[in-house]
């Protein structure tokens, strides 16, 4: 079974590089800066929110900026993410925390980044992964995708990821969520995703 689970990965990680794109986790200078994106991604498309992040840090180049922003002028920047008005909240918290207890840096801890106001197991695994963790977030992509093939009969992401650390091998587990939301994000059809989803299975 895991044999065939890494052929089908491969055959995932082949048809989703048609397309060139940036997940929103990729691609920033400052750690923080990853950390507040990928918590602004949620049930939003990474395309609206790397712009929103881009604008976001534009406008407010620092942690203590960002501490320091009346809520009107971060929910003004970030409106056209889903949720905007919690995201604002959980922006301007996390880099209170940061600033207080780390000295503006995420740490690299699943166990503390959860703490973290709005962070939850898919942000952290996402971050932890980014930066060379073995960890694997779990998305409505990895969720939706893992049970077509047989990965999982879970639907809840906690057991789901468990599933994957126990199907694949350490070394492709952060490679999984960048690999499945690709795939997802280019065949947007459910008809067609759903017949290649048929086809992979068969690998």
């Amino acid at each position: 079974m895991k044999e065939k689970a890494i052929r089908q990965l491969e055959e995932l990680e082949r048809l989703g590089s048609v397309k060139k794109m940036r997940l929103a986790a990729e691609g920033w200078r400052e750690e923080w800066q990853t950390l507040i994106a990928i918590l602004m991604s949620a049930r939003t498309r990474d395309e609206v929110t790397v712009i929103v992040a881009e604008n976001l840090f534009s406008e407010f180049g620092t942690l203590q900026e960002i501490g320091k922003a009346n809520p009107r002028d971060i929910a003004r920047v970030i409106e056209p993410v889903n949720f905007s008005q919690n995201k604002t909240k959980y922006v301007i918290a996390i880099a209170e925390v940061l600033l207080r207890e780390y000295k503006g840096n995420p740490p690299h801890e699943l166990e503390k980044l959860i703490l973290l106001p709005g962070v939850g197991r898919k942000t952290a695994n996402v971050f932890l992964a980014e930066y060379g963790a073995d960890a694997i977030g779990v998305d409505t992509h990895v969720s939706y995708i893992s049970q077509k093939l047989g990965w999982t009969k879970h639907t809840d992401p906690d057991k789901i990821e468990q599933d994957l650390l126990a199907l694949f091998p350490r070394t492709h587990w952060r490679k999984l969520n960048s690999t499945l939301v690709r795939f997802g994000k280019t065949y947007q059809s459910r008809i067609e995703k759903d017949e290649l989803l048929l086809r992979i299975k068969k690998c």
